[in-house]
């Protein structure tokens, strides 16, 4: 047959000198892809699409529905070239809830962008329709639709952790290895993401960030913890490094940093006249930095002896004024990097008891605190305050015997019965710090005189400082891991066993890096920030150990007396260490150790790092009561105008708790968690003569046990009878009738010193039973004196603290309890 398509005509098209043969097969329009690889690119796009929500699909169902917190939802990675990136707007589709969180370069350079896409459930197949359309359709002007978007994408992928980190490749941390992140949360999703890192085990910091559409916290995880945090919810948008170290205000020039500081202290706003004081007892302080004028007034600097002035020393490194910034501040940093006011909560006083060109004889640092804190009680005697003092020595230690020293500290807090409250420092290690030596040189090496001292509040060192950015120490690694002891940090684990717990608990201490070879060294990113005592000179410097870890105890114990000015000492004091938990890594030593690991455990770490939200407030699943009361510890017996009598132990306090029963009983099997601190001041008898029976060091002894679940009143109290015969008599109380076993974490362990603290867990039923808390005296050194000032007729202090927790309950245990005292619950 003759070919007919050459005979037939064509129509020419004028004006445009050109002409189109619509005999001809269609053509695609110039600048769209042919048909065929408009195919090719949609099927392997279906491919990566569909394999990548198959696989989320497969995490949801191996994950439990009470898992997830907000919408469950999954992350798309899409690659798009750099030419290309206007297209990133077509990602996002607001009302469906698909959100834009991450845009990165790929690794390595190159011209293409990747874009991470928060996608929910129920939008899964959001981006599947978008490339079949792109397809199979076209718009009224002839274009494949979604062409703009689909086009521009040349990969897909299901996103994991990496997708959402946004910083510099090179610093995201191996598997396994933990470091402190910035969490950047959607907007309104923050509660949702705090709910997954409590079932996840991550550490999230109390500092927030607000901004217009995300908010910013710190959290301490590995990349696979936090892999398991984005599967489990909706909230995490991006992720970055946390890396506001302390060196970048200290290797600032002298300008730039004049500029911080006048920022911050133009933003500090002084207590008020009825506030606290934090009385720090160092080398003097330069009131001349312009920080800590704000807080510090001329007439509150203070000195044992007037030739030496008031001003800080250099032959003390300027010890001094950086004790002060923390004392004042707490975190100094965040301060300086926060914006609007920031109100001080108490005043800062100084005592330069610390000579300007040399040392003190440490047989008279008894004297001079004792005169120092004269000194400031006859100016200013009904101002409340606490004493804070990180001068300690190694001179005289004796496995935690009392010196002259330490016994000085527990008259001066004693005080006749109306307490004074002090913190003291740990004391760190001397000489080099050998990484190979951590931590068994920690556990050998005695906390310092004078923290043998029992009424003080004693702090150790621990860290979370483990992420180094400097380029100095690129290959450098940080000695201690987080949440672990600080590696100057002395402790207790050497004492005698019948002498008190120390430290009491650990604070900031700032952490050592070592380049695998040489001694460890404090580098900058890995301390604490504080300021300068030559203010001409420097405004910033970085500062930690045990007295940065001092330095944050007195702030914080100082902002509860701002906060709860009616409390007695007792109670402040019982505070701190009742809202102390151990991190992850010190709980993990502690889980199935013995009695002798335990205690161990507890002279290293104390009772671990407080928390001033959990000493403040309380939740609806997580309730604290505080009892102030008082006991006459002992009672006469059989005088008469020939005999003296005899002195006996008195009679002890019964406390009823107002449990929430049918809440508890509610909950049923429940786990739930009841800790019981008890807090009181001793007056020490410090001769040396053995610490007999007669001659013991504390002047009385209180103890705490709690009725147990099927136990009667009589045999609750017959209980308590024998745990205090043992004891006096000087028995072993490891199976303590008192309270020991029962699932008490420490048992008799508890029993050192003057402060007590321990955790019972078990059911909500269970607990429902347990309705009734004792408080007891055992002897001490009051019982065996016979004098004109009759000891044994004294009636003595305590604060008796006790919380229940009841974590992953709905049921709120709060409300019942405050209704049952009396006390408001504040409006939802």
């Amino acid at each position: 047959m003759p070919d007919q398509t050459r005979n037939r005509p064509h129509l020419h098209l004028e004006g445009n000198g050109k002409s189109r043969d619509f005999t001809s097969p269609k053509q695609p329009r110039p600048g769209l892809p042919p048909p065929r690889v408009r195919a090719e690119h949609a099927r392997n796009l279906l491919i990566a699409l569909g394999a990548a929500i198959t696989n989320a699909r497969a995490q949801f169902d191996e994950r439990p529905a009470s898992d997830f917190e907000g919408e469950r939802g999954f992350y798309l990675q899409f690659d798009i070239p750099i030419g290309h990136r206007k297209a990133l707007d077509g990602l996002a589709h607001p009302s469906k809830g698909i959100e834009i969180v991450a845009v990165q370069p790929v690794e390595g350079g190159g011209e293409v962008v990747r874009s991470t896409v928060f996608v929910p459930e129920q939008a899964a197949d959001h981006f599947i329709r978008k490339v079949e359309q792109y397809r199979d359709e076209e718009s009224r002007k002839g274009q494949p639709k979604n062409q703009k978007l689909v086009a521009s994408i040349t990969d897909a992928r299901l996103g994991d952790v990496r997708a959402i980190f946004t910083d510099d490749m090179s610093l995201f941390p191996a598997l396994g290895q933990q470091a402190w992140w910035e969490v950047w949360i959607r907007e309104n999703r923050l509660n949702n993401f705090l709910r997954v890192a409590r079932r996840t085990g991550i550490r999230v910091r109390e500092h927030v960030l607000e901004f217009v559409e995300r908010t910013v916290v710190l959290a301490l995880a590995t990349p696979e913890q936090l892999q398991v945090s984005i599967g489990g919810g909706d909230a995490v948008a991006e992720l970055r490094i946390a890396k506001d170290m302390p060196s970048m205000f200290v290797e600032m020039g002298p300008r730039e940093s004049a500029d911080w500081a006048r920022d911050l202290a133009g933003r500090m706003q002084p207590a008020g006249p009825g506030a606290p004081a934090a009385c720090i007892l160092d080398s003097g302080a330069t009131r001349g930095h312009p920080i800590l004028a704000v807080g510090l007034k001329a007439a509150d600097q203070y000195t044992y002896d007037p030739t030496w002035g008031v001003g800080d020393s250099a032959f003390w490194n300027g010890h001094g004024s950086s004790m002060c910034g923390i004392v004042l501040l707490g975190d100094v940093m965040a301060a300086l990097m926060q914006a609007g006011p920031v109100q001080l909560e108490h005043h800062l006083e100084t005592v330069k008891i610390l000579p300007p060109q040399a040392e003190n004889d440490p047989l008279l640092y008894g004297i001079i605190t004792a005169k120092g804190i004269a000194q400031v009680e006859e100016r200013e005697p009904w101002r409340r305050r606490v004493y804070c003092m990180a001068v300690s020595s190694d001179f005289g230690l004796n496995r935690g015997r009392p010196s002259a020293w330490s016994a000085a500290i527990d008259t001066l807090c004693y005080a006749g019965g109306t307490p004074r409250l002090m913190v003291l420092a740990a004391g760190n290690l001397r000489g080099e710090i050998v990484a190979a030596e951590y931590p068994e040189a920690n556990d050998t090496t005695q906390v310092e005189n004078p923290a043998q001292a029992w009424n003080a509040i004693v702090a150790g060192a621990y860290t979370d400082k483990i992420t180094i950015t400097h380029d100095d120490y690129f290959e450098w690694i940080a000695l201690a891991p987080a949440g672990e002891l600080a590696p100057t940090s002395r402790t207790s684990v050497v004492w005698d066993r019948q002498w008190p717990i120390r430290p009491d608990v650990v604070f900031e201490g700032g952490n050592y890096a070592h380049d695998g070879v040489n001694p460890a060294e404090p580098i900058n990113d890995l301390q604490s920030l504080t300021t300068h005592y030559q203010p001409m000179n420097h405004l910033f410097r970085t500062f930690g150990d045990t007295s940065g870890a001092a330095a944050l105890c007195t702030n914080m114990v100082a902002r509860i007396m701002a906060a709860r000015p009616e409390l007695r000492p007792e109670t402040v004091r019982g505070l701190i260490i009742h809202s102390a938990e151990w991190t992850a890594a010190m709980r993990a030593r502690f889980d199935e150790a013995n009695f002798n690991v335990k205690l161990s455990m507890l002279r290293r770490y104390g009772w671990g790092v407080p928390d001033l939200d959990r000493a403040l407030m309380s939740t609806a699943t997580d309730a604290t009561l505080i009892v102030e009361d008082s006991l006459q510890p002992l009672r006469l017996f059989k005088q008469t105008p020939r005999s003296k009598g005899e002195i006996k132990s008195g009679y002890m306090n019964l406390h009823q708790l107002p449990w929430p029963r049918d809440e508890l009983l509610a909950l049923g099997e429940h786990d739930v968690e009841l800790r019981v601190t008890l807090s009181y001041f001793v007056e020490p008898n410090p001769g040396e003569r053995g610490w007999t029976q007669r001659h013991k060091y504390a002047s009385h002894g209180l103890r705490f046990a709690v009725k147990r679940a099927l136990e009667r009143p009589s045999a609750f109290q017959t209980r308590i009878n024998k745990a205090a015969t043992i004891e006096e008599q000087g028995q072993a109380r490891v199976a303590d009738p008192g309270g020991g076993g029962d699932d008490w974490l420490l048992g008799t362990l508890r029993d050192r010193g003057s402060i007590h603290s321990d955790i019972w867990r078990g059911t909500a039923a269970d607990l429902a039973a347990r309705d009734a808390i004792a408080v007891y005296p055992v002897g001490g050194w009051w019982k065996e004196k016979h004098d004109r000032e009759q000891r044994w007729d004294r009636s003595i202090r305590y604060a008796l603290l006790i919380s229940i927790r009841a974590v992953g309950a709905e049921t709120d245990i709060y409300t019942p309890i405050a209704t049952q005292i009396g006390i408001g619950v504040p409006a939802a």
